[in-house]
């Protein structure tokens, strides 16, 4: 049988190394031009393409879409059908107060909720779409948003 302390120190060595995991991983997926991690259902996503709208003009990191939470990618599903959408204020202007999106005209942008699992409001994600085919994801309400590339499909 081990003892008390020696099983602290198995915990705390455990819990270490899934900390130094997890900043790994959010340090792999932050760095612009890198490969995203594996989804959710554990396929690889593709590549980003050279040529996503909104990706040149904003100076903001491209992901595809499938490397977003999958809430993201049933939301768009929903926005490319015209909706019906699961909050009132889905497909409402989106005025770029923050102004971390390209500066353009009021009602070029409208934002789109993505749920967030186990919230009981709207939560922080968002998807924005741009009036030329733009799309664009933010997990943190506004504070800081991806090109998001719609093609890339996983492998």
């Amino acid at each position: 049988m081990s003892s008390p302390r020696r099983g602290s120190s198995v915990r705390a060595a455990l819990v270490a190394l899934a900390v130094l995991a997890a900043l790994v991983l959010v340090g792999t997926f932050a760095r612009p031009g890198s490969a995203p991690p594996a989804g959710v259902d554990g396929a690889a996503c593709a590549t980003v393409s050279a040529q996503v709208p909104g990706a040149a003009a904003s100076g903001l990191p491209v992901q595809p879409l499938c490397a977003l939470p999958p809430e993201a990618a049933a939301v768009y599903a929903q926005i490319r059908a015209g909706g019906p959408y699961r909050y009132e204020r889905d497909g409402t202007v989106f005025a770029n107060a923050e102004r971390l999106l390209p500066a353009e005209p009021r009602g070029y942008y409208h934002e789109f909720t993505v749920p967030t699992p186990g919230e009981a409001d709207r939560g922080a994600r968002r998807l924005v779409t741009g009036s030329e085919q733009e799309l664009y994801y933010t997990g943190d309400h506004y504070a800081a948003f991806v090109v998001v590339d719609a093609a890339a499909v996983t492998r």
